[in-house]
């Protein structure tokens, strides 16, 4: 193998070495302080708003982009549906029209 490869794969090692799981939301299923449960609507709104949440968040302690009080699947699904939206989706981003 020559030098350019060892140290392609050294860096491919790296990064899936270095790479986080999700862990387990122990919180999950759990009321917030409200005393309820976010869903999937509430997912998706979070989901929609998250760039401006993350924006804030850097300059206010305490505020987070995802509720870790959810009902588990469906909040997950509303979070990434409604991140989608924001940015557009998947849509025709690849398409070039010639």
């Amino acid at each position: 193998m020559n030098n350019k490869m060892m140290i392609a794969i050294s860096i491919l090692t790296i990064i899936i070495l270095s790479a986080c799981a999700a862990g387990t939301n122990n919180m999950a299923n759990t009321a917030n302080t409200v005393g309820e449960i976010d869903g999937f609507w509430h997912g998706l709104w979070h989901g929609f708003i998250s760039p401006f949440t993350f924006i804030i968040s850097l300059f206010k302690d305490g505020l987070s982009i995802y509720e870790v009080h959810n009902n588990g699947n469906w909040y997950n699904f509303g979070f990434l549906l409604g991140s989608m939206c924001f940015f557009g989706g998947s849509g025709k981003g690849c398409c070039r029209k010639k």
